[in-house]
């Protein structure tokens, strides 16, 4: 995962020239991906199971105080906005979830794949991905993405019959830009295992209430440019 932020972080940059625009986040996400993918080849011989490994990516870009929010997979960030001179702080999500147990995800893939009747199956009371993974986009899983890493030698457990209608995952964020506010106060960056806990809104209040415990990410751009 850091050497992933790294890349990310650095096709940003590479890419930006001094400006950050949706346009230019996407190319930096497709280059990852694209990275990781020749990486995964290479170590086909060797190391095949790198084609099962895959990770959700939540990247923030403050660019001439517009803050762009880019996601993949079930990582989330949340707000904690000010509420006038009450003292109080809202929680505003400004992140968009791709987890199969979303109604609207399922929705999504069946449109993609309408002659798979399998492309979503409840296990175990949780929706998956051909019954095997929840999130429907991610950075790897190539075994989800490309038919030619669906082989063996990797695992049983990750190989599907075919015929495979690739991709069934994907590496395309959503991405949203939110004009920066006075009373925007801080962002809450999180995997799926807090928000699996905490609500958005008992999320804001611990960081609001323990400001002397907050951490900032040394890899959050912020252009004054």
């Amino acid at each position: 995962v850091g050497i992933l932020r790294l890349c990310v972080y650095a096709a940003i940059t590479a890419e930006s020239h001094g400006v950050v625009t949706a346009e230019t986040i996407q190319k930096a996400f497709r280059q990852t991906e694209e990275g990781f993918t020749t990486l995964v080849s290479e170590l086909w011989g060797s190391r095949p199971n790198m084609a099962t490994v895959g990770t959700c990516c939540l990247v923030g870009v403050i660019y001439q105080q517009t803050l762009f929010i880019a996601s993949l997979g079930d990582s989330r960030v949340v707000l904690g906005k000010k509420v006038g001179n009450t003292g109080g702080m809202a929680a505003m999500q400004l992140s968009t979830e791709h987890n199969a147990n979303i109604e609207a995800i399922r929705h999504e893939l069946k449109e993609l794949h309408p002659n798979d009747p399998q492309i979503v199956v409840l296990k175990h009371g949780v929706w998956r991905v051909k019954g095997i993974i929840q999130v429907s986009r991610s950075i790897g899983d190539l075994y989800m993405k490309h038919a030619q890493y669906n082989r063996e030698p990797i695992n049983a457990k990750f190989r599907l019959p075919e015929p495979m209608n690739m991709p069934l995952l994907s590496a395309n964020p959503t991405i949203i830009s939110h004009p920066l506010h006075p009373s925007d106060s801080f962002l809450i960056f999180a995997s799926d295992g807090l928000w699996e806990h905490l609500s958005n809104e008992k999320a804001v209040d611990i960081v609001h209430s323990h400001p002397r415990a907050v951490r900032f990410c040394p890899y959050f751009s912020v252009h004054q440019s």
